[in-house]
């Protein structure tokens, strides 16, 4: 008698904690950021990252707000687990959408046009951050932006 009561409450406990997960993540996954938002979260990152002073910090605001829109997000991509496509279950489409044909994927053109302008804008980005931050202040952020490409560009180990 005791073994299936205490079957019965661990399985109780199990259950709410999967439920609880759930609720989590579709409250993460509603909440949205609008463009500012992001861009005050990048600019407040930065500053507390690199330390910079109230001037350099309201400079790097007005630079973040510029190239808001030149450069991609950063970040967990839609649709894919912490930017890495085909782990977890995509997004359902809205039940108004069953009848729309997805856009066809962008062309090798395309691609290559695309990165070169986001290439060149955070080329241009850089730029006019050096001018912001001190010398030691841009050096670490250059060593972290080299660790972050290189992590991107890893090899990925097959398990």
């Amino acid at each position: 008698m005791k073994k299936i009561l205490f079957a019965i409450v661990a399985a109780a406990l199990v259950s709410t904690q999967a439920m609880a997960q759930d609720e989590k993540n579709e409250q993460r996954r509603e909440r949205k950021f609008d463009k500012t938002e992001m861009v005050k979260h990048r600019t407040d990152e930065t500053v507390s990252r690199y330390n910079l002073s109230d001037k350099q910090a309201k400079q790097l605001l007005e630079l973040n707000t510029k190239y808001a829109d030149k450069m991609g997000p950063r970040g967990p991509r839609p649709g894919g687990h912490h930017g890495r496509p085909g782990v977890g279950r995509p997004p359902m489409p809205p039940a108004d959408a069953q009848a729309q044909r997805p856009e066809p994927p962008m062309d090798d053109s395309k691609m290559k046009e695309r990165r070169a302008e986001m290439e060149k804008a955070m080329k241009e980005y850089d730029a006019e951050l050096q001018k912001i931050m001190t010398a030691d202040q841009y050096k670490s952020y250059q060593e972290d932006q080299k660790k972050m490409r290189e992590r991107v560009h890893r090899p990925r180990r097959i398990e």
